[in-house]
C-alpha cells in the first residue's frame, strides 16, 4: 500500500505516492532526482546523507519519506542562491576541504546546522560536532579550516 507524501524540497513542493518503507535519502535521489545527497553506509554512521528537515540536520537514511510528509527539506542543492555558492560551499572550495567529494554534501549540511546552532565557536567544538560525519580523504584539517572561515563570514554578514 503506497502513501501519499507532500514535501517541500529546496522551496519546491513535491507530491508523490511512495512505498511505506522508502527512506528519505532514496526519495530525494530516486523520486525527486536530487543526487547531491549521498548514500555512504546504509547504517547511519557516515553522515554523507545529511539534509535539513524543518531546519534541523537529519541523516536521511534514518527517516522514511512518509515521515517527512508536510516538512520542508533542504538538500545541498538548495544552499546556493542565484548561481552563487553559499559561503560554506565557497569556503570548502577555498580551503581545499574536499578531495573525492563524496562526504562533502553531508559535511556542508552538518556544518550549516552547526553554525546555525552556534556550535562553531572554536576548532575543538567543530571537530566534536563533526563526529557523526566520516571523511576518508582529507584528515579533517581543511574541513575544520573551511567551517571556521565560513562561520566567521556568516557571522559578519
Amino acid at each position: 500500500m503506497k502513501h501519499k507524501v507532500a514535501v517541500t524540497v529546496n522551496g519546491r513542493k513535491h507530491e508523490h505516492e511512495v512505498e511505506p518503507r522508502l527512506l528519505l535519502v532514496h526519495y530525494l535521489r530516486d523520486v525527486v532526482g536530487l543526487t547531491g545527497t549521498h548514500i555512504g553506509c546504509d547504517t547511519s554512521q557516515c553522515g554523507a546523507c545529511v539534509v535539513h528537515v524543518n531546519g534541523r540536520a537529519v541523516k536521511s537514511c534514518t527517516m522514511f519519506a512518509r515521515q517527512a510528509d508536510g516538512a520542508e527539506v533542504t538538500t545541498i542543492e538548495g544552499l546556493a542562491r542565484n548561481g552563487e555558492l553559499h559561503p560554506l560551499q565557497a569556503a570548502f572550495r577555498e580551503h581545499h576541504a574536499l578531495q573525492c567529494g563524496f562526504c562533502t554534501p553531508g559535511m556542508i549540511m552538518t556544518a550549516f546546522d552547526m553554525i546555525r546552532r552556534g556550535k562553531a565557536a572554536d576548532r575543538r567544538t567543530i571537530r566534536r560536532e563533526l563526529e557523526g560525519n566520516f571523511c576518508r580523504c582529507t584528515g579533517y584539517q581543511s574541513i575544520v579550516d573551511a567551517i571556521e572561515a565560513a562561520a566567521k563570514e556568516m557571522a559578519a554578514a
